[in-house]
């Protein structure tokens, strides 16, 4: 039987594997707080992998304070690193980290490519996402045969009961009746798909960095489209409005994350032992949106 711990009782990743694995055979998953510091006094020794999601989520969409920043590198690098080496000198064998696509810098503005490939060098555009480069790098040096450890990169993560953009998204589609058509692609990853991957990582005792992400790439304003048809909803995308986006990512960077391109090579993203895209992107917005 494989155990697992799971740190971030509380995260939306974490919650969801916790789900995700209850009822399979073979498994037995714990969940534990990273809070109260309590973790340091527990025994890991019993445990075949530690999927370590717990960290201090990205809410600024503007300029980082300095206290801010601190808390970034103090939660998601350092706390990280402690935990790895915990994890290595009790025997625990691999170590998953939730980094991010944000180690790669932001979405490219409204109109501008901005597609990730294996050679594409890491631009943290902020605090937040060196904090998650950071940790990468403490993690890697921690490396060696009896501990592997696993880094992804996800893209935007989605799915039913999800905070961030989706739901604004699913908001505009269940109450607009037209909605501005631009032209971008993104990257995205659907919250089965990527509980799969994990499943995966530990089914098959991997190491090294992934790039999961779901068979399809996303359009913004047909990813709208389809939530609002999943609702029952007619929605008409008007085309020419490419300008006013523009102009409106000027005032504020939402416009870009929402509209701007960001996205990983296919291949990156391709895993041979395995398949974890159970969902093709309408079944999953069908799931997110409770209509089954």
């Amino acid at each position: 039987m494989k155990k697992i711990l799971i740190t971030g009782i509380n995260s939306y990743v974490g919650k969801s594997f916790l789900d995700y694995m209850k009822n399979r055979t073979g498994y037995k998953c714990v969940a534990i707080s990273m809070r109260d510091g309590s973790w340091r006094e527990e025994d890991f020794s019993s445990f075949d992998t530690v999927f370590h999601v717990a960290g201090l989520a990205h809410s600024d969409n503007g300029k980082i304070s300095p206290e801010k920043s601190r808390a970034y590198y103090k939660v998601n690098t350092e706390l990280a690193v402690e935990l790895a080496k915990k994890c290595k000198s009790e025997g625990v064998g691999q170590f998953i980290f939730m980094s991010s696509a944000i180690v790669y810098g932001h979405s490219g503005r409204v109109g501008e490519t901005r597609r990730i490939s294996a050679d594409t060098r890491c631009t943290p555009a902020n605090s937040y996402g060196d904090s998650k480069l950071q940790a990468e790098l403490g993690l890697k040096k921690l490396e060696d045969e009896s501990f592997k450890v696993v880094i992804l990169r996800p893209p935007m993560i989605y799915g039913r009961g999800c905070k961030g953009n989706y739901p604004v998204l699913s908001l505009f589609a269940r109450r607009l009746p037209i909605f501005p058509y631009v032209e971008n692609e993104r990257s995205m990853l659907y919250i089965e798909n990527l509980m799969e991957f994990v499943k995966l990582m530990i089914d098959n005792d991997e190491r090294g960095t992934f790039f999961p992400q779901n068979g399809e790439y996303s359009n913004t304003s047909e990813l709208v489209e389809l939530i609002a048809k999943a609702q029952g909803k007619r929605l008409f995308l008007i085309p020419g409005f490419t300008w006013a986006v523009k102009l409106m990512g000027i005032f504020t960077p939402l416009v870009d994350k929402a509209f701007g391109n960001l996205s990983y090579n296919m291949s990156m993203s391709d895993y041979k032992k395995g398949n974890y895209r159970l969902f093709s992107l309408e079944e999953s917005i069908k799931r997110t949106e409770d209509i089954q």
